[in-house]
This record gives structure tokens, C-alpha cells and sequence, in this order.
């Protein structure tokens, strides 16, 4: 092939744990205890009685203030399995429509980029765009149903990430990284694609970034605590 084989992958829900951090500050600004927002939750969290106003609003307080997009848990298997991919030669691309709000777009691109880093998920180029059909990639992975519907109305194929708000969605899903990986490679395989996956025993994750940190950064907090 003349091009890179290029997969669009989504973050919120699918490499990040929206739902979960949204749920911590949600639960501080209600002062209710999380027991009262369940995880099973519909796309406009009506189970957790928000209209849209209080959700732009709590939405809007967890991005600027509580920076939650700098700090929400990494999905499992996301940053390893993304790195097998890239090093077999898929082109990975970063697909946010982190820009929902307005006035605030600095901090969510800087949190972005710092999550990324810090949980070590490797990508070739990043777009915050919410028309996510107007993105050329040859595989979508993604959570949102609307996003879904969109990207298959325009004939692109899309991996359902599963969620309990997608699952009236019909089509290919997967319940993992590992599940995804698997559908990746048989997708670029079926277009033509050859991958050189890792040997056995040989296989670099996203680990492989701690031999690359400074040998003395792991020395200062030893120093600090001596005084």
C-alpha cells in the first residue's frame, strides 16, 4: 500500500474514563454520594437527574476547575495495546470533540496533550473537531451513538467500544483493547495491509517510556524527604 493504514481512535469513554471521573465531580457539586449515579447510565445521564442545562453547567465546572481531562483513569489495555498497533504501522489518530466547551479550549488541548503523555497512549496526529465523518480514517473505534451513526451514514466502518448508552447500536463491538486490537488487524488485513507484529516475548508496551526518564528524577523525592 501507498499510505499508512490510519485508525480513528475516540478518547472520552474509549481510552478515558469519562464516566468515572464525571461521577466524582458530579457527586461533590450535588453532594450526594456516588451510589446515587449509577455507572449504567444513558448518553444524557438522565439516571443521574441532569437536564441539559445542569449538565453544561457541571460539565463545564469539571473541565476549567476540577481539570478532569488532565486526570480521568486510562481505560485498561488502551495504551498497550494502541503502542502493538502503531508499532506494527497503524497510523494511530486522535479523534476528541474536547472542544464542547466554549471559552475554555487552551485548557482542554493542554490536559489533553498532558493525559496522553501521562498514561502513555501513543498517536500520530490529534483533531478536536466534533464532525468526526469529515476525518479520513480507514477504522473508527468510538462510544458515541450519534458519532456511530454518523460515521457509518457516510460510509466510514466504526468498532462500537461497548457502553451501556450504545447498546441499541448493532454492528461490530468490542468489549476491550484486546478485542479491538484483534478486529484492527483483521480489517487491515481484509484492505491489503501486512503487519509485522511483535514476536513472542518480545512484546513493548507502553512500559518501555520508564527507560526513558531521566535517571535522577526518581532521586529528588529521596532528597526532599531528608530535610
Amino acid at each position: 500500500m501507498d499510505r499508512p493504514y490510519v485508525l480513528g481512535v475516540d478518547l472520552d469513554g474509549v481510552c478515558g474514563d469519562y464516566t468515572g471521573a464525571f461521577r466524582t465531580v458530579v457527586a461533590e457539586q450535588l453532594g450526594c454520594p456516588l451510589e446515587d449515579l449509577p455507572l449504567e447510565r444513558s448518553w444524557d445521564f438522565s439516571e443521574w437527574g441532569l437536564d441539559e442545562e445542569e449538565f453544561e453547567r457541571l460539565h463545564h465546572h469539571a473541565v476549567t476547575e476540577r481539570r478532569i481531562l488532565s486526570w480521568m483513569p486510562v481505560i485498561e489495555g488502551a495504551a498497550d495495546v494502541l503502542w502493538r498497533l502503531s508499532d506494527a504501522g497503524v497510523w494511530i489518530r486522535i479523534i476528541t470533540h474536547r472542544l464542547y466547551v466554549n471559552w475554555s479550549h487552551a485548557t482542554a488541548i493542554a490536559d489533553t496533550v498532558d493525559w496522553l503523555d501521562r498514561v502513555r497512549i501513543p498517536y500520530r496526529d490529534i483533531c478536536f473537531m466534533g464532525d468526526k465523518p469529515e476525518v479520513g480514517a480507514d477504522l473508527y473505534i468510538d462510544d458515541g451513538p450519534h458519532n456511530v451513526e454518523a460515521l457509518r451514514e457516510v460510509g466510514n466502518r466504526v468498532v462500537i467500544f461497548d457502553a451501556p448508552y450504545n447498546q441499541h447500536l448493532t454492528g461490530t463491538r468490542a468489549r476491550t483493547w484486546s478485542e479491538c486490537e484483534q478486529l484492527v488487524l483483521r480489517d487491515a488485513a481484509e484492505r491489503g495491509y501486512e503487519f509485522q507484529t511483535s514476536l513472542p516475548g518480545l512484546d513493548l508496551g507502553s512500559d518501555r517510556l520508564d527507560d526513558l526518564a531521566p535517571a535522577d528524577q526518581s532521586e529528588e523525592p529521596a532528597e526532599e524527604q531528608t530535610d
